[in-house]
């Protein structure tokens, strides 16, 4: 059987910090393990991933996700001028959304929030001009287009984020498209109590007429601790989301999201705390299925020596994994890299790490 999944364990420690908030203000958290955990939700994760300078600089532009039709509009026409007239691109969007997908001229229904790629508005454009030229009626034209929609597959060679986290389209000739990437909530490998940060902030005219006080002063909850993320990639899937792409091309994306999950950290909060921090350890394994590793962490990990979870955290993802390897007999291509003393047979640097993901051919050999 082909080793067509993915499977990227990655271990990150961020200083204090507060990532991702819920709607009190407070630190997202589980419980795992019967003990408290911070976590950082999937969603923020990936939108962290797709709105990089990594992203766009070795992928394209991400997709747009949003519910104002009017500027979505504006923005693509500016975006395909060169190549549309104004009113072709407009009626392109509108195609897609479909009549069912608008709430009114200006909004799309919250539920068609669903991620736009520029590619597919210039495909769809493409598919209307050939159209008209071969003398079809528009009425007769969206509908046949609306019928041949999975052949717009191609157009998402541009839109890699909506290849990896699908979309459910409800109206429209905007289609269905099945996620190829699975990303778990990253959450600490240890137990977290909270810190308060009450902080002031000083209003500087008031202070030049004499007054002491403060213009402004609340509260913040923060934290530090080592966290697991993990996610599952799907190869075929994604080479069929992608417009039957080579397995090659696939793993040199998967190659670039492994990059990502090593080094992207979300924004929240960041100009207070700088939490800038990249991975300590990731362990990458080609199998037939996903399996997360979480597990390893169920019992929370012990600070060593030292007092620091870093290295423990590394050490238990690593004896749990060898430790279900055994058992099952599992078959998996599995490399490690690691900038601590974990493994003597982990990767060199990053680099090798992903050269060693990119030549993985899906064979059992």
């Amino acid at each position: 059987m082909s080793k067509n999944f993915l499977n990227i364990h990655v271990l990150i420690s961020h200083s204090p910090s507060c990532l991702n908030r819920d709607d009190m203000n407070m630190q997202k958290s589980t419980v795992f393990g019967g003990k408290r955990r911070v976590r950082v939700s999937s969603q923020s994760l990936k939108r962290a991933i797709r709105t990089s300078d990594y992203y766009r600089e070795h992928i394209g532009l991400p997709s747009i996700r949003t519910r104002e039709l009017t500027e979505l509009k504006d923005k693509a026409i500016r975006a395909l001028a060169d190549e549309f007239e104004q009113d072709l691109v407009i009626t392109a969007i509108e195609w897609i959304a479909g009549k069912d997908g608008l709430a009114s001229d200006d909004k799309i229904q919250a539920s068609a929030l669903a991620p736009w790629a520029m590619s597919e508005i210039k495909a769809i454009c493409e598919a209307i001009i050939e159209g008209r030229k071969a003398g079809v009626d528009d009425k007769k034209l969206q509908k046949q287009i609306e019928k041949d929609a999975a052949k717009f597959r191609t157009a998402f060679e541009q839109a890699v984020d909506i290849a990896l986290s699908g979309r459910m389209a409800t109206s429209g000739l905007m289609t269905n498209i099945d996620g190829a990437m699975a990303v778990a909530h990253a959450m600490t490998t240890h137990t977290v109590d909270a810190d308060i940060d009450w902080f002031t902030a000083v209003d500087d005219l008031v202070v030049e007429e004499g007054d002491v006080g403060a213009g402004h002063l609340n509260t913040q909850e923060f934290s530090s601790g080592v966290f697991y993320r993990y996610a599952s990639l799907n190869i075929p899937q994604l080479q069929k989301n992608l417009g039957n792409c080579s397995r090659e091309h696939a793993l040199e994306i998967a190659g670039h999201l492994v990059h990502m999950l090593a080094t992207v950290v979300p924004s929240a909060k960041q100009q207070t705390f700088a939490a800038h921090n990249m991975a300590d350890t990731i362990l990458l394994c080609m199998a037939d299925q996903p399996l997360s590793l979480a597990n390893a962490f169920e019992t929370p990990v012990a600070a060593d020596r030292e007092g620091g979870f870093r290295l423990p955290s590394s050490k238990a993802l690593v004896n749990h994994h060898q430790q279900l390897q055994t058992a099952y007999g599992l078959q998996q291509d599995c490399k490690l890299f690691s900038i601590l003393e974990v493994d003597a047979e982990k990767a060199g640097g990053l680099k090798e790490l992903i050269n060693w993901l990119e030549h993985q051919d899906g064979s059992n050999d």
